[in-house]
């Protein structure tokens, strides 16, 4: 083989890794790309889901809100606030669960502020799994947490268009589906539990509501979707 050929080899063979690493590089790119899209669109969602949840636990913890309206309310005011009580723990585990299977936790790139979301919400999932020594009211396993935020998403969605279930959806489902309902049969009796005494839940309600706002600061740390938010935590 003469020097020409070996180097027309040559050529070719740099050329062909050149395209290769290129390639490889930009699937990277792409990959990149979509996940950051992922986390910008279920991360603004996944923030006005813990934004309701950690609303609705300040006013409980308040110790008033569930009082008026289970004990002194009417049938109707004592439904919605049990059901829509459900209904937002149970959307803020849909969009974990859609951010966990979409996104890929592991596979989130280096970024720190992905590794605080994460950690994050692995701190609220214990708070939800943990039993006090004595009292059970809202507690979820992990895999329960898992399940209710399966069965939460809506199922016409695909990779990257996902959504929950809304609140009409959710009651439809609640009056219509039994095998569904039977996944909340116990949260809205806890609900029921703690609009009577709320003490038994307190320490993991407090808990809840500092670390969703907490969460709510790694999502959105330039108050730009809540402008008016405080960030208010119950200490007492």
């Amino acid at each position: 083989m003469d020097t020409l050929t070996w180097i027309s080899a040559a050529v070719a063979l740099a050329s062909a890794a050149t395209t290769v690493l290129l390639g490889y590089w930009q699937q990277r790119r792409i990959a990149a790309v979509e996940r950051h899209n992922y986390m910008d669109r279920y991360g603004a969602s996944l923030a006005w889901a813990a934004f309701d949840l950690q609303s609705r636990l300040f006013n409980i913890l308040g110790g008033k809100y569930l009082p008026r309206f289970l004990v002194q309310g009417t049938p109707e005011e004592a439904e919605l606030v049990r059901r829509s009580t459900v209904f937002v723990i149970a959307e803020y585990l849909g969009w974990v669960e859609i951010l966990r299977c979409d996104v890929q936790f592991l596979d989130l790139g280096s970024s720190g502020s992905n590794r605080r979301v994460m950690t994050q919400l692995s701190e609220i999932a214990e708070t939800f799994n943990r039993s006090p020594a004595r009292h059970d009211e809202l507690r979820l396993f992990r895999i329960q947490q898992r399940a209710i935020g399966s069965v939460m998403i809506h199922p016409d969605g695909e990779p990257g268009r996902r959504r929950c279930l809304d609140y009409a959806e959710f009651c439809e489902r609640l009056d219509t589906d039994s095998r569904f309902a039977a996944w909340f049969a116990e949260l809205l009796a806890d609900v029921d539990a703690i609009g009577t005494d709320m003490s038994p839940a307190q320490e993991r309600l407090r808990s809840l509501q500092r670390q969703l706002v907490e969460l709510i600061n790694l999502l959105d740390p330039e108050a730009v979707r809540f402008p008016q938010f405080h960030r208010q935590v119950h200490t007492a």
